[in-house]
Parts: C-alpha cells; sequence; structure tokens
C-alpha cells in the first residue's frame, strides 16, 4: 500500500431494543430477565458465528458489529 492509499473497511452495524421493556419488568421482573438473557445468548452464538462482536449491552439494548472481510476499494 503506497503513502497515499488509505485502508478502508466497512462495518455493519447491529442494535437492538426491547419494545415495551420497561411495562415488562413491572409485570414480571424474573420472567423478563430470563427472556433478555436467553436472547442475548442466542445473539452473541449468532454474531460469533458469523464474525461479529459486541460493543455494547445495557438493560435491553445490544450493539454489535461486523466488519466485512473483503478489501473495499473507493469507485470513481
Amino acid at each position: 500500500m503506497s503513502s497515499k492509499e488509505i485502508d478502508r473497511k466497512i462495518a455493519v452495524i447491529f442494535a437492538t431494543d426491547v419494545v415495551g421493556y420497561s411495562k415488562l419488568m413491572e409485570n414480571d421482573e424474573d420472567h423478563t430477565i430470563k427472556a433478555i438473557r436467553a436472547c442475548k445468548e442466542i445473539l452473541e452464538t449468532l454474531f460469533e458465528e458469523h464474525g461479529g462482536r459486541t460493543f455494547n449491552t445495557a438493560g435491553d439494548s445490544i450493539l454489535a458489529g461486523f466488519l466485512l472481510k473483503q478489501p473495499f476499494r473507493k469507485l470513481t
């Protein structure tokens, strides 16, 4: 790579949030926490299988990313 070339990468960002999380917690906190944990485990497995990784979680939210394996070239 010459000094003028830029190393470009494309990433896919995955963000999720549970609709009605507060109400679910209000109605049945134990069940909601168990369900969220089960979903997070499934997602973590899928992220790993497809080359992604989790960047952050907070309560009912997950932020993950995937880098494309092929190099990106600027189209001119």
